[in-house]
């Protein structure tokens, strides 16, 4: 009896701890997931005039065959697909990566249109003008011309993927899984700051591999395709929101793979990587070449071989990230276990010197921004681990992707 007391106690107080170190749940707001089919779900399911034939359910149908569908069509039907219902097919993973970018370009003027018509109508508040506008300035912001916007959902705080580079071309290619208040209207941005933004992270890596190995063809993803936490609060302590993330994130990767895509180097931050954990089980190396977690709080796995995956798990953190005085427990659904840079857990643990705290991974001039272009490029002999060897890299080379 006093020893099961004695282990209810020390639990109590480690969960104690996860909601101090978190600085209280007053600290962040709880999200509702947004999850399920893209927005005008229901208008494609009943439209069988524009091709002739019955559309893939996009709630059930797989990637692989959404690639066979369009695979059929001709460009004219196509187009005609995604002018009809453009926030359907420019979220159909598995659907024609340039179709994807013409739909959502078509998705964007029209939100854009709705938000600056909202932003004049009488019937609603000054606050609800303001907020009309900041979106539609966001929304155009996105219809640059040298944007190619993979996915976007304006549901909740709003979702978006972008390229960086030429997907259809790419030997080498990056997705990146950010962490925490990151949406639709942070995702990327300007100022000293701009390198822990997906987007900013994704340019970095992107520059990097091509200063590394400059006649490669490489393209980079910033996908910010799940709802993620708002601040230090319970959210951000439970994998509420990874649990409905993950299978979005296995979606977005299959559906590359089906369109021709090389396997990406996942690359994982903060939160971001407790989705990568969730995920890990249902990926294979057709799926990403890779796994690198960073600042991650845990994966919900007491170790790599407990992920279940076939894909090499890397990880960095930094000595002054604020991450590591998070407790790594796994209590009455708080906390995310292990820390995937610890000893013991099994990742090939890599060098992130000269990166500056949570955000600074991938800034230029940093060992971490380098391992994982090298990572991402397949050099795995360029890698230095965090002991000042090599050695974490030799198991993977023998078994990397051809």
């Amino acid at each position: 009896m006093k020893r099961r007391l004695k282990r209810a106690l020390t639990a109590a107080a480690l969960v104690g701890t996860v909601v101090a170190a978190t600085a209280g749940w007053a600290a962040g707001s709880q999200q509702s997931a947004v999850t399920g089919p893209p927005p005008g779900a229901a208008s494609w399911r009943a439209d069988g005039s524009t091709v002739g034939r019955p559309l893939p359910d996009p709630a059930t149908a797989r990637p692989g065959q959404i690639a066979s569908f369009f695979a059929d069509l001709g460009p004219v039907q196509r187009q005609a697909l995604a002018r009809r219902h453009p926030l359907v097919v420019g979220n159909l993973d598995g659907a024609p990566v340039a179709l994807r970018y013409a739909a959502n370009r078509l998705a964007l003027r029209a939100e854009s249109a709705r938000q600056r018509s909202r932003a004049t109508d009488p019937a609603l508040t000054l606050e609800d003008h303001a907020h009309a506008r900041q979106k539609a300035a966001r929304y155009a912001r996105l219809l640059g011309p040298e944007r190619q916007i993979l996915a976007f959902d304006p549901r909740g705080r709003g979702q978006v993927a972008e390229v960086h580079g030429d997907l259809a071309a790419a030997e080498r290619t990056a997705v990146i899984v950010p962490g925490s208040d990151i949406d639709l209207q942070t995702f990327d941005r300007k100022g000293p700051d701009r390198y822990g933004t997906p987007s900013g992270m994704a340019t970095s890596l992107r520059s990097q591999m091509q200063k590394a190995a400059p006649g490669t063809r490489t393209a980079v993803i910033a996908w910010v395709g799940y709802t993620t936490p708002v601040g230090l609060g319970p959210d951000a302590a439970t994998a509420r929101l990874a649990d409905a993330g993950a299978p979005r994130l296995e979606r977005f990767l299959h559906g590359l793979s089906r369109t021709g895509a090389p396997a990406p180097a996942l690359l994982c931050h903060s939160y971001g990587s407790v989705v990568c954990g969730k995920a890990a089980g249902d990926l294979t190396r057709n799926d990403a070449s890779d796994m690198i977690v960073f600042g991650s709080p845990g994966m919900h796995a007491g170790s790599a071989g407990d992920l279940g995956t076939r894909v090499p798990v890397w990880a960095a953190r930094d000595a002054a990230d604020w991450i590591g005085r998070i407790p790594n427990v796994q209590l009455f659904g708080l906390g995310h276990g292990a820390d995937p840079a610890g000893d013991g857990f099994g990742a090939r643990v890599v060098s992130s010197d000269r990166a500056e705290g949570h955000a600074g991974y991938l800034e230029p001039g940093t060992d971490s921004g380098a391992n994982f272009a090298a990572i991402t490029l397949g050099s795995y002999d360029a890698v230095h681990c965090a002991d000042g060897s090599r050695q974490c890299a030799r198991s993977v080379t023998a078994a990397r992707p051809t």
